[in-house]
């Protein structure tokens, strides 16, 4: 952990915070690496329900990457494509890992921001929240690898409503566009995401791991193939499912092992 990425954790559910908030929460090449690690670690934890990735401070989620960087890491195309290498390689760790990611998006979501809280699983944000990709402005585009989960979000059409106006929005249009799951008040937004964290790790911790592969692999056009179809199937065998089955018989709350 970097002095700019705070984790905590409450039972089994996880905490990711960028901790730059006089600098809107923008992300150092330090940063990037150390999202990668972070993730690759909490997809080996068989402990983890949840994750909650946010920006601290109340104003910013993130403005995406250090601008302040780009002279030394970004300033040419072979540095841009070994700098791609390092944030690449962190957002597919975040997309890798097993467990649910929730982006907790309050104020400002912009840039690299906007393509972080797109790989997450869902997006919470407040009523004051700000939307955008303004890159045409610096001349820089938005490799392949950053573009398709946000494409794949909200459609063609949108995305290039982001990338080409390349203008600021609200939360009302983030939730027309399919960007943003729900719209919070601002006002106790913390302890709302946190009962949102909770429900989703209340769940049977191998159902919700499928449930998010199921859906993932449905936007691979690819036919299903036999062994992915009998995957539905291994729930059955699990003792979480007659936990939970035993415990709707008996109307208690289940209290799954993940096994």
């Amino acid at each position: 952990m970097t002095d700019a990425i705070r984790v905590s954790r409450e039972g089994p559910v996880v905490r990711v915070t960028l901790d730059r908030p006089d600098k809107h929460n923008c992300v150092s090449t330090a940063m990037w690496r150390q999202l990668g690690t972070l993730f690759e670690g909490f997809d080996a934890d068989e402990s983890l329900r949840c994750i909650v990735l946010a920006g601290a401070g109340g104003k910013a989620f993130s403005v995406g990457a250090d601008i302040a960087e780009f002279p030394q890491v970004r300033s040419n195309a072979a540095q841009a494509r070994e700098y791609g290498k390092l944030t690449h390689g962190a957002m597919e760790a975040m997309a890798r890992c097993r467990h649910p990611l929730i982006a907790a998006v309050q104020g400002m979501c912009v840039g690299g921001g906007l393509e972080l809280a797109s790989i997450c699983d869902m997006r919470y944000c407040t009523e004051s929240s700000r939307f955008g990709i303004p890159v045409k402005r610096l001349g820089l585009v938005v490799a392949y690898a950053e573009l398709l989960p946000l494409a794949r979000l909200v459609g063609p059409a949108n995305a290039k409503e982001i990338l080409l106006e390349g203008t600021l929005f609200g939360s009302a249009r983030a939730r027309e566009m399919g960007l943003v799951n729900r719209v919070l008040p601002d006002a106790g937004f913390e302890e709302a995401i946190a009962a949102i964290a909770a429900s989703i790790a209340q769940g049977a911790p191998l159902v919700a791991r499928w449930h998010k592969q199921f859906v993932n692999r449905l936007a691979d056009p690819a036919p299903l193939t036999a062994a992915e179809l009998d995957r539905s199937y291994h729930c059955f065998d699990t003792e979480d499912f007659q936990i939970g089955t035993e415990a709707f018989r008996a109307k208690t709350q289940p209290m799954f092992k993940g096994r």
